[in-house]
């Protein structure tokens, strides 16, 4: 690739500063760009500053320029908005995920190509390949750091402007570069979870903006076994936090039932009310623009850092998608998407309904 001008985003972690120190080995001109994404000044969760201070550190060691962007407003707007109403619906939605298609690969994009950037590139665990005048997004080498399920909603605007430095490369590689170029982030710690959640309980955080609804948990049969705090701050397949007593297997949430404001639990991981041979998906996104054929085999995960399921996608439309497996799947979600896959290549997917 001839010498382009490549705007990185920069988080502060070895992932990040690894591909901007990867480009410039390759001869490029890069810029480094920080965002902001999360406004809060009495928030200690989300360390945005010491985040910033670690990027300032990396581009001195590197001698590249570094911008901080603010896309706070962006970020309320496109995704935290969306993040709560799909929670209050009692849906478990994926911010991550929209994340990068509206502020990681839009806002920040735009920006850079503002800035008079050829492409853009980030830290993310993943492939590109052109074939036949369109990009292919490929499972990243490393199969445990895989990030391409967050992606799929990319197009191919998007897709033709990117690079993807890491995607052909080990975790423990990433490290081993930053360590032998003395970068003074080398051994931090991979960031977990949403910067505005931080590590605070997800309960806590959400009870801020989605006052407590309290109502009961109930087995299938109908007995009452423990109170909830709020439909919204459970998920499909939680086990934690439920505070039920007594003897015998953990209990699960399996189901909610909005109308009468009642928690469905189960005991027992293989408790079969916790498994679902099909799915509906909806706001579907194709990174090829069309979509996959019907009752092909494909591979599917309906969360991040699921195996790849074989399933069948029987019917589709403009609305959606039904696609039904092989075999049972766990605690499919409402809310998280599916991503669909043809062995390496991850075509998209859609909205869990």
């Amino acid at each position: 690739m001839p010498r382009q001008r490549i705007v990185v985003g920069m988080s502060g972690g070895v992932d990040s500063s690894v591909a901007v120190l990867l480009l410039q080995r390759q001869g490029h001109e890069v810029i480094g760009l920080f965002m902001k994404n999360w406004e809060d000044e009495a928030d200690e969760h989300c360390p945005a500053k010491q985040d910033f201070l670690d990027v300032l550190a990396v581009a001195d060691k590197l001698g590249i320029e570094v911008e901080a962007v603010n896309f706070a407003r962006e970020y309320r707007e496109r995704v935290f908005s969306y993040f709560l109403e799909e929670h209050r619906s009692g849906r478990t939605p994926n911010p991550d995920v929209l994340c990068n298609a509206e502020i990681k690969f839009k806002a920040f994009l735009d920006h850079a190509l503002g800035l008079g950037a050829d492409r853009i590139a980030t830290g993310h665990y993943a492939r590109l390949r052109e074939r036949d005048g369109l990009f292919q997004l490929l499972k990243a080498e490393d199969g445990t750091k895989d990030q391409s399920y967050f992606l799929y909603r990319l197009n191919q605007a998007q897709l033709s402007k990117t690079l993807f430095p890491l995607g052909g490369l080990y975790k423990r590689e990433v490290r081993a570069i930053a360590r032998e170029a003395g970068l003074p982030n080398f051994g931090k710690k991979d960031s977990t979870g949403i910067c505005f959640i931080g590590e605070r309980p997800f309960r806590e955080f959400l009870s801020r903006y989605l006052p407590k609804q309290p109502g009961e948990m109930r087995t299938p049969e109908g007995r009452t076994v423990g109170r909830h705090q709020g439909l919204m701050y459970y998920t499909i397949g939680q086990r934690h936090g439920l505070g039920i007593g007594g003897q015998g297997e953990p209990w699960f949430v399996a189901g909610k039932d909005m109308e009468h404001n009642v928690l469905r639990v189960v005991q027992g991981h293989h408790h079969p009310l916790l498994y679902r041979d099909r799915l509906t998906a909806r706001d579907l996104s194709w990174i090829g623009g069309a979509a996959p054929r019907a009752r092909w085999v494909y591979g599917a995960k309906t969360r991040y850092r699921q195996a790849d399921a074989p399933c069948c996608i029987s019917s589709l439309d403009r609305d959606g998608c039904h696609v039904e497996f092989a075999q049972p799947q766990w605690a499919v979600t409402p809310g998280q998407s599916v991503v669909l896959y043809e062995s390496e290549v991850c075509l998209g997917g859609g909205i869990i309904q």
